[in-house]
């Protein structure tokens, strides 16, 4: 995604009090860092593919996924914030 587009999604993490971080990824692209318990970390959009989708890192090593939520290719950014809000990732 847009580092412009990162930036507001982070900020809109950040108002529902989600600890959330742009995360460079190259030159014109850039994904979210969502921090979570158990010293886990979600990065999304790191691919820079269509859509919205996750890695769920622990120590540097891939320990989930949360797989590409269908539709959001065409989210807002205000659509994009709340599926990350609300995204499972498997901690329960």
């Amino acid at each position: 995604m847009q580092p412009s587009e990162a930036d507001q999604i982070v900020e809109l993490l950040r108002q529902q009090r989600i600890m959330a971080h742009v995360h460079p990824t190259g030159l014109q692209n850039a994904a979210i860092r969502i921090v979570l318990p158990g010293g886990r970390e979600a990065i999304w959009d790191g691919d820079a593919a269509a859509g919205l989708e996750a890695q769920v890192m622990a120590d540097g090593m891939l320990v989930g996924f949360v797989p590409v939520i269908r539709g959001s290719e065409t989210f807002t950014v205000e659509q994009s914030a709340e599926a990350i809000a609300t995204a499972d990732y498997g901690l329960g």
